[in-house]
């Protein structure tokens, strides 16, 4: 059942990506080891064990995963509940920052070669579904 649930969340994901849906909840530690949440505009998904958010080096995001690289996306709407946990990591590698580069950025930074440019990555580890509260398969809890 876990592979079918995996497969629609991923499906979920896939659809939102497509339509520019553009937000999502990044939880994060801060230095005081309190969970800070924020939401934030995924830059690119891959299922639901990969996500990219493209953001500045200078950013309280970052300074936060320099501190703990421990991490919570999550995804919702009035039909399902996407939450990941997991680690997150700054790449500041000009091939990374190139990929990950889009034009909205531009408004931000000069290119994607900006010192200030960075990506962060996002990979699960486990997760908590609920794709429909009224399908008793539609929820579920794992690793990956």
């Amino acid at each position: 059942m876990n592979g079918e649930l995996i497969a629609r969340a991923e499906k979920i994901l896939e659809e939102r990506a497509k339509k520019e849906q553009g937000y999502c909840v990044l939880a994060l530690m801060d230095g005081d080891g309190y969970p800070t949440a924020s939401t934030i505009s995924p830059s690119a998904i891959e299922g639901i064990r990969k996500i990219t958010f493209c953001t500045g080096t200078g950013s309280n995001w970052v300074r936060r995963i320099e501190g703990c690289p421990k991490a919570s996306v999550c995804f919702n709407s009035p039909t399902y509940n996407i939450t990941l946990v997991g680690d997150i990591k700054v790449a500041t590698d000009i091939e990374t920052k190139r990929e990950m580069w889009y034009d909205g950025m531009g408004y931000y930074f000069k290119g994607p070669e900006d010192p200030g440019f960075c990506v962060l990555v996002f990979t699960a580890s486990r997760y908590s579904l609920m794709l429909d509260e009224h399908d008793p398969n539609g929820s579920g809890r794992g690793t990956l």
